[in-house]
């Protein structure tokens, strides 16, 4: 548990994360001159002919933020509903770039709201997510003597209802979000809905030992690996990329994509909880083909 937990947090922090920077070439190497020496290995630059692609990047999540430079000076692109460590660690280079004598503006591309800046109610989903999913498969699973497909209808049911809780006590309740409420409930219930029917797969198919090894997978691997707090990218790599390929890596990205981004960048995230979905309807069909004669999974 230690290691499972410690090591993605000690080994975290601002080590190639994906920048935009746009503008005229001559410009552009100047800055990206100045960032190697002022940040060195912090930033994976893509270049951009214009702020407004640079900008189109951030807003599809394919970046932490950006550097545009035009005639005026230099503008700092910052999405803080990306994490708060990107834009504190933008904002420093925009106070360095102004020692230097160049006149910088900062422009805010995806706000958080004014009683969580710093998302933090995003990051305290990850037990929520996890105990909703796990109890709910249990439940079921150990107490419910149902059919299969009962078990699962009954799995997406709850975790409709958790998700409606859980988006009403952060946005309604500690304002945390500033988006469509539904939006924000549907993303949460699909996180919990995934995690509960790949549980329930494996429940099916192997008896108790598939609960636990759902629960091994999700509180021990998932979780610590979702990148919850400042995304992915904050990771030490490979481990967030492979982290948003886990139910709770996902979820979390796409819970940020509805809540911040208007939902750009949420195609990837909730292809990868459909794909956990369904491979936990396929164990589960599994499960109730090899044992016809059991009623609970007739």
């Amino acid at each position: 548990m230690l290691l499972a937990f410690a090591a993605p947090a000690l080994g975290s922090g601002p080590s190639g994360l994906p920048l935009a920077v746009s503008g005229p070439p001559q410009a552009t190497s100047q800055v990206v001159a100045a960032l190697d020496e002022q940040a060195p290995g912090t930033f994976d630059v893509t270049m951009h002919a214009t702020a407004d692609e640079a900008k189109q990047a951030i807003l599809d999540r394919e970046a932490i933020g950006g550097i545009a430079v035009g005639p005026r000076g230099v503008t700092i692109q910052t999405a803080a509903g990306a994490g708060a460590a990107y834009t504190q660690l933008l904002t420093g280079i925009g106070s360095g770039l102004e020692e230097s004598g160049q006149q910088v503006t900062h422009e805010e591309l995806a706000p958080t709201t004014k009683d969580d800046p710093s998302t933090i109610g995003v990051a305290t989903l990850g037990m929520p997510l996890v105990f909703g999913g796990m109890a709910t498969a249990a439940i079921l699973l150990l107490v419910f003597k149902g059919s299969f497909g009962s078990r699962l209808l009954g799995a997406g049911s709850i975790a409709v209802l958790g998700g409606l809780v859980a988006a009403a006590v952060l946005q309604l309740g500690f304002g945390a979000f500033d988006a469509s409420y539904w939006q924000v409930a549907l993303a949460i219930a699909f996180g919990i809905f995934a995690i509960s029917s790949t549980v329930l797969g494996l429940g099916t198919l192997l008896g108790t030992p598939g609960i636990g090894l759902g629960a091994v997978t999700m509180l021990f691997v998932a979780n610590p690996l979702s990148g919850l707090a400042n995304g992915p990218q904050w990771l030490p790599s490979p481990w967030g990329e492979v982290g948003q390929y886990l139910p709770i890596g996902a979820a979390g990205s796409l819970i940020r994509s509805v809540a911040f981004f208007g939902g750009g960048g949420g195609t990837h995230p909730a292809l990868v909880l459909g794909a956990w979905v369904l491979a936990g309807v396929a164990l589960g069909l599994i499960g109730v083909a090899r044992s016809p004669r059991t009623a609970g999974d007739a």
